[in-house]
């Protein structure tokens, strides 16, 4: 018999079993090499008899900064590693492509009794903690949590928010339901201490998500978090010339309009439609389509204009159609670039920041945030998204923070005597003092990993990308028509510390701040002796190419019956830079 043995080693393999239910309970095991085999003498199949154990309830007292109860996140991982609750078994408003759950003080955990190892934060702008859970073998037990802030951005008077999050769509929870509640999506701007969440209704689950439109913020909403409904423009006709962010909708179907196939095929009506009712309007994940050879900034490469980000942009900003493009969820150059150039000519599009959750970063909401400059008291989401549009923001991961910017005493986004917003005026050339507060916390160890990644990598922004060589400094740069004309270096220890720099302005120029690629600040202008921003003819150049290439790219994709009307408005964009390019004199 020993002679005659093949000699194949044996596997054990542990299989953990779940139930809903406590009690005993049988499992079928079929074995089989293949089609045709299953059925292999009707001995393939071997019952398993096991008795599924109770689950204990485990409560958790969440306990902010303050001592206050909250909600945070938490990742629960046992002796293995194996996250808790299993991730395949997962129902909303647990979602199971991740490994956190959103719990608010109070709430519970089914765990097996057990060691656990339990990382839990809320947002960028806490520390993330961990702590030892041992839950024993009863049917109730507790633990208490003490969330940890390393800075209050709020407490500052700036509040955050992601313009564009989705509640269904992509690859995550599309089907069967068409994706999942207010509910849900408010636990999560909680459990991230997201002041406003827009919640966009977008192509793939429109007719299930736009119930949810009611034109005014959910009444889940609360004093210090906001939530809101408001639209994408993504799986639409002129979705091939950008997906758009509509915010602040009174109404959110197009006019006269049943079906979103019957939506104009390129973005400009849109915008247009969006703004005669008061709405906000931007581009989002603006870099698709934007790519360009090269890190420099500006970058005078040209895209091929070939994707779903600020392509039409560069028409539609001529028109005065959009408030802003979106950043922080696609490669900081591609997005930033097309900015810098319109900058340049004059225009005067601010930016915002926003993680396309769950499609590009489907790890949590806020990942790409701006923070707005509001007034004490309840926020007030049209206060925030006016906040917005006028530029009294900076954007960024949340993880580096540019504070109360000032060029020559001018705060960004406030308005002037003159009735402007951000602008500085000088009756000749002259030395202006710019000052902000800074923070930016790195851990003294580098993370090698995120940091040596090329800039079309995620993750696109980081303060880790940001960090000097293996020190524990980022650079604060002074940026002054796209171009970087001073630095400084501060320690990212969490601790807030003001910079000031002096520069001069010889002519009309825009200025902001930036710690690339982690948080930059929407500009001041700076206009010298009454004249418009004429910055670069290379930049009226390239916005002057760029038009023809956009429109190469989407003319076959926009309706025969629309496509005289958007020809005459990529004329008049064309003529507009054309015209800019003969007012400039400097390269």
């Amino acid at each position: 018999m020993k002679a005659s043995l093949s000699g194949l080693a044996l596997e054990y393999r542990i299989v953990q079993l779940y139930s809903r239910d406590a009690g005993k309970r049988e499992a079928m095991l079929s074995f089989n090499v293949g089609q045709g085999t299953q059925d292999i003498g009707f001995r393939s199949e071997v019952p398993i008899l096991f008795n599924c154990l109770p689950a204990v309830n485990v409560t958790l007292e969440v306990l902010d900064f303050d001592g206050k109860p909250t909600t945070a996140g938490f990742i629960i991982r046992d002796e293995w590693n194996r996250v808790y609750p299993s991730r395949g078994r997962r129902l909303a408003p647990d979602f199971f492509f991740h490994n956190q759950i959103y719990r608010h003080s109070g709430e519970s955990v089914l765990l097996p009794p057990g060691n656990y190892t339990v990382e839990y934060t809320r947002g960028p702008e806490y520390k993330v903690k961990t702590q030892a859970v041992t839950v024993p073998n009863a049917e109730t037990h507790q633990e208490t949590f003490h969330l940890e802030r390393w800075i209050h951005i709020a407490a500052e008077g700036w509040r955050s928010g992601d313009h564009h999050v989705h509640a269904a769509g992509c690859s995550h929870y599309e089907s069967p339901t068409e994706g999942v509640t207010p509910e849900d999506m408010m636990r999560h701007i909680l459990g991230e201490d997201l002041n406003v969440g827009c919640v966009l209704s977008w192509g793939p689950c429109w007719y299930f998500q736009k119930q949810f439109f009611n034109g005014k913020v959910h009444e889940l909403s609360t004093d210090d978090y906001v939530m809101r409904y408001d639209v994408e423009v993504s799986g639409f006709p002129s979705s091939h010339a950008g997906h758009l962010s509509l915010l602040g909708l009174t109404e959110d179907d197009y006019n006269g309009v049943e079906r979103i196939e019957e939506w104009p095929s390129w973005d400009l009506p849109v915008l247009q439609w969006a703004k005669e009712q008061g709405a906000v309007t931007g581009f989002s994940h603006s870099g698709w389509g934007l790519k360009v050879d090269g890190d420099n900034l500006p970058n005078y490469n040209m895209p091929p204009f070939d994707g779903i980000g600020a392509n039409e942009y560069i028409v539609d900003v001529v028109h005065d159609a959009v408030d802003f493009i979106s950043t922080v969820d696609t490669p900081a150059v591609w997005e930033l670039n097309i900015w810098y150039h319109t900058l340049n000519c004059g225009f005067r599009t601010r930016i915002s920041g926003e993680t396309d959750f769950p499609c590009i970063y489907g790890e949590r909401v806020g990942l790409g945030r701006i923070y707005v400059k509001m007034p004490p008291g309840a926020l007030d989401f049209d206060a925030w998204v006016a906040g917005l549009k006028d530029g009294r923001s900076y954007v960024g991961d949340g993880k580096s923070h540019l504070l109360d910017f000032t060029v020559g005493g001018v705060p960004v986004g406030e308005k002037t005597p003159t009735g402007e917003l951000s602008q500085l005026d000088l009756e000749a050339p002259s030395t202006v003092t710019i000052t902000a507060r800074v923070a930016a916390r790195l851990n003294e160890t580098p993370n090698l990993e995120i940091k040596n990644r090329a800039l079309d990598q995620q993750p696109y922004w980081d303060v880790e990308r940001a960090r000097i060589a293996e020190s524990q400094k980022v650079p604060v740069e002074l940026i002054v028509n796209g171009q970087a004309v001073e630095t400084q270096e501060i320690v990212a220890d969490g601790e807030v510390v003001p910079v000031q720099f002096e520069t001069s302005i010889d002519r009309s120029s825009w200025v902001a701040l930036r710690i690339f690629p982690s948080s930059h600040t929407n500009p001041v202008f700076v206009i010298v002796d009454g004249k418009p921003i004429r910055a670069s003819r290379k930049s009226a150049r390239w916005c002057l190419e760029a038009v023809e290439v956009c429109w190469n790219q989407k003319v076959d994709r926009i309706r025969e019956a629309e496509r005289d009307a958007a020809r005459e408005a990529y004329n008049v964009a064309s003529q507009t830079y054309q015209k800019i390019l003969e007012e400039s004199d400097v390269d």
